[in-house]
């Protein structure tokens, strides 16, 4: 999180209008109606709008499509104003409304690419051609609706435009926008008793430097954990606890909500729970060209008697620079723990070994306690199958390579794995590592033996069954723990809050542990309890028949024991930021201990359901430990299980905490909820 902004990222009519340029009104202001003429193209053609130029928008562009390739658009009707339909992504041009009255408040539904200066909703008011508020979309075809507060101008004659001055092809392109259901006034904010959280960059406060108040004002930013207030972040980098406090670094783009040309964010913290942010780590070198996407790829810490040092993977964008080594791995140290200086003699190793064709990347540094050398995991991949490279060194800058430390058996496993960290837990070995599989992200680990050169796995696993856990880290406290911190989200997960400047959010820090059966298990570092801002709200033993409230909450920790023997409902769940028009809900499967996360009506974002095993103790008691946040959701079972989701919940009133059951009854030994409140401090 930079605290300093590009105008890019945080575009405002003033500065779109410096761009464009003013312009002649586009409508006379002779009728000035309430809204615009045919605010939801439920027409189904263009009628009440003018195409001001080009070739983006006409008729066609009216669809009544309710589905694309990544689910459903969520438009409101029957037909929505679809950017791509007319002409795809190469079309460029400009639609605009009738002429209404600006009221003090509007909303609007809108989609397609994020790209404020080129893709956007603007109202324009009609005396003088000014851009007064803009908004640009997610790099999603799903709609979220935008609220403006137009005050300042109400009553004034003004029209919307829509803006398509972007031209590409290909996936990911998004060269185009979307909109649907404009809104004004009382409908603006809510319908049939819900209110909608209000989203769009023009809502967004802008300090220099934001503190907890700041998080606090975007209804969909997490509160206890950690996210850029402005950009992206993804990979969690170098965690460590040096000299009394837990450093957290990340993989940072501070131009745009969304992946460019890597930084390394950083933030610390004494508990690991409570963090403060510091001044960004590692600044990649300005770009050889407009496109090139060179930057700082993730790595590790370690800490050499008292010197805190990186290793991180150096990225070259070869279309940019071409005849350049795309990936090598380069080393920085600092003795204050927020300034870094590269070492002399970087790259630290310079070329990937042999066997690597499918990246080298991710270094993971560490001290072997079987020879007492520093050893060096590195990801990478061959002809389909993904692999662990291991060097050795003595002083941390003579590196030496080692051989390959483990590699996939098939392709099921990725051909590429990231972010390799290999650590010993008990009288184990554990390799973590990450793959996409199929189009979805997984977290992996294996359990087995590390003999100082290679390492055999006996048991294999996906660490958290949910969609949003990636890039795994860990390390180990001064308590001996070995704690571990995630990205929460994955590459194909939709990011809802890219319409308020930023995307990505990292999971709260967990321990990890071996069970009983050898697998590897995690539960919530014991510090989430310092969160807490009141007394827990317990109930004692209950059978629930029918839907039971337990209560309301947008952030709190929930625990509850469940007497499956006890209980004859086969299914039962757990509805989570619920209300009337959404929720999440966690069900558990007693004949076949399944524990699912079922986000298809959760309100924005992916809508997908994530399953893993969970088993009740001997005495026949399930345990669960629930961390709900504004926009996630974090499941841990008893007995080391894990799922965890990103939720964007529509309405404010999506709060509600219910148990439901099926077909039977649901003994519960407890429950409790505490309200939790946020991680940061100025």
């Amino acid at each position: 999180m930079s605290r300093t902004r590009t105008p890019a990222l945080l575009s405002t009519a003033g500065l779109v209008a410096a761009l464009l340029g003013g312009g002649a009104p586009a409508h006379s202001a002779e009728h000035r109606a309430t809204g615009p003429a045919n605010p939801g193209f439920e027409t189904g053609d263009l009628s009440g709008w003018k195409v001001v130029g080009g070739d983006a928008f006409s008729d066609r562009a009216v669809s009544s499509e309710d589905a694309y390739w990544g689910g459903p658009f969520h438009q409101q009707g029957t037909h929505h104003l679809w950017g791509h339909a007319a002409a795809g992504d190469e079309a460029q041009g400009e639609l605009a409304s009738s002429t209404f009255e600006a009221p003090a408040r509007m909303s609007f539904l809108v989609a397609g690419g994020w790209d404020p200066e080129r893709l956007y909703v603007a109202l324009v008011r009609d005396s003088d051609g000014k851009e007064l508020v803009t908004q640009t979309g997610m790099d999603d075809e799903a709609y979220v609706r935008i609220q403006w507060d137009t005050s300042a101008w109400q009553g004034e004659p003004v029209h919307l435009k829509v803006v398509d001055r972007k031209s590409g092809s290909g996936e990911g392109a998004w060269a185009h926008i979307n909109l649907d259901d404009v809104r004004t006034e009382n409908t603006a904010q809510g319908e049939d008793g819900l209110t909608y959280r209000p989203l769009g960059q023009a809502n967004q406060p802008r300090p220099d430097q934001p503190g907890a108040a700041d998080y606090a004002a975007d209804p969909l930013r997490p509160q206890y954990h950690y996210t850029p207030y402005q950009g992206w972040i993804n990979d969690p980098n170098g965690v460590i606890k040096w000299k009394g406090r837990h450093h957290l670094f990340a993989q940072y783009y501070p131009g745009a909500p969304k992946w460019g040309p890597m930084h390394w964010t950083h933030a610390d913290s004494p508990d690991a729970v409570h963090w403060q942010q510091r001044p960004v780590a590692l600044t990649p070198p300005p770009p050889s060209t407009p496109g090139d996407q060179s930057g700082i790829f993730s790595g590790s810490a370690v800490d050499d008697d008292g010197t805190l040092t990186v290793a991180y993977t150096r990225f070259t964008d070869t279309a940019a620079n071409p005849g350049a080594t795309p990936e090598t791995v380069e080393m920085a140290t600092s003795t204050n723990g927020s300034d870094f200086t590269p070492v002399s003699g970087n790259p630290v190793i310079p070329q990937p070994p042999p066997g690597s064709d499918a990246g080298f990347r991710d270094p993971k540094v560490f001290k072997d306690p079987l020879d007492d050398k520093w050893k060096m995991a590195v990801g990478s991949g061959h002809e389909g199958r993904g692999k662990v490279h291991l060097y050795a060194s003595d002083d941390l800058r003579d590196w030496s390579y080692t051989g390959v430390l483990a590699e996939g058996e098939s392709a099921e496993t990725g051909a590429m794995w990231e972010c390799p960290d290999l650590f010993r837990l008990g009288d184990k070995w554990v390799l973590l590592y990450s793959t996409n599989e199929g189009g979805q992200s997984l977290q992996r680990y294996a359990v087995g033996d590390y003999d100082g050169t290679t390492f055999d796995a006996d048991r294999h696993g996906v660490l958290d069954g949910g969609g949003d856990t990636y890039a795994a880290q860990s390390y180990q406290d001064d308590d001996g723990r070995r704690l571990m911190v995630a990205w929460m989200s994955d590459w194909s997960a939709k990011e809802p809050t890219r319409v308020n400047g930023w995307a990505g959010a990292q999971s709260i820090h967990r321990e990890l542990f071996l069970t009983d059966e050898g697998k590897l298990g995690q539960r919530p570092v014991a510090e989430v309890a310092e969160l807490a801002t009141g007394d827990p709200v317990t109930t004692g033993p209950r059978t629930v028949t029918e839907p039971w409230k337990l209560g309301s909450a947008r952030t709190a920790r929930l625990r509850t024991e469940l007497d499956i023997g006890a209980s004859t409902a086969d299914t039962f769940a757990l509805r989570l930021h619920s209300s009337s028009a959404e929720g999440t809900e966690l069900r558990y499967e007693k004949s076949t201990g399944t524990l699912t996360l079922d986000t298809t009506d959760a309100g924005y974002g992916t809508a997908r359901t994530w399953s893993t095993t969970a088993r009740p103790d001997k005495h026949g008691i399930l345990r669960l430990d629930i961390l709900l946040d504004r926009s996630s959701v974090e499941v841990f079972a008893g007995d080391g299980a894990a799922l965890t989701a990103r939720v964007h919940p529509r309405y404010e009133e999506s709060q509600d905490i219910v148990f439901t059951t099926t077909g039977g009854d649901l003994r519960l030994r407890s429950t409790s909820r505490t309200p939790l409140g946020s991680s940061w401090t100025s």
